[in-house]
């Protein structure tokens, strides 16, 4: 399990730091992330990724959510207003409809939310428009409390920005 940390970063001169301290204390590339307002990132250090920049997962959830419930009623309409032969069919149709709806809902809806941004991080835009750098740490739960202290204790211009238990998986 991990847990995401921000961090607000006032330059790119702390960030490289920041990043450093990171890797030197067993935190993987590949679970830490920078967002700027636009600025270009050396090469080395990880950008953000689609699906961290927009609402893209969000989207999609609620988007299933509703397109399975509307499949689900859009089944059952069906069912009652056509005759289905055998009654045993009458549950699979309801499904099929149900399944189809939850794929077309998550597919349409992530489409739209691709050009959102992300709204976990609405908090942050102000600053990042103002030319602080966002570092995203996904840290294993164990470790938390010690990258905490260890970012407190070796960057004192650094702002702890918040930490989010429950992290997306893949993203």
């Amino acid at each position: 399990m991990r847990h995401r940390l921000y961090y607000l970063l006032p330059d790119l001169q702390s960030a490289r730091r920041s990043l450093d301290d990171m890797l030197l204390n067993r935190i993987e590339q590949r679970h830490l992330h920078f967002l700027t307002n636009g600025a270009p990132l050396p090469h080395d250090m990880p950008e953000a990724n689609f699906l961290q920049k927009t609402d893209i997962v969000h989207g999609a959830g609620n988007g299933m959510i509703a397109g399975g419930l509307l499949g689900m009623l859009i089944g059952a309409i069906v069912v009652f207003y056509f005759d289905i032969p055998a009654k045993s069919s009458e549950a699979a149709v309801v499904v099929l409809i149900a399944f189809g709806g939850l794929v077309f809902g998550g597919w349409a809806a992530s489409m739209v939310a691709a050009a959102i941004p992300n709204t976990r991080l609405n908090a942050f835009y102000p600053e990042i428009e103002k030319g602080k750098i966002l570092l995203i740490a996904d840290v294993p739960a164990r470790r938390v409390d010690e990258i905490e202290r260890m970012m407190a204790q070796r960057h004192p211009e650094i702002r702890f920005s918040g930490e989010e238990p429950h992290i997306p998986v893949f993203p």
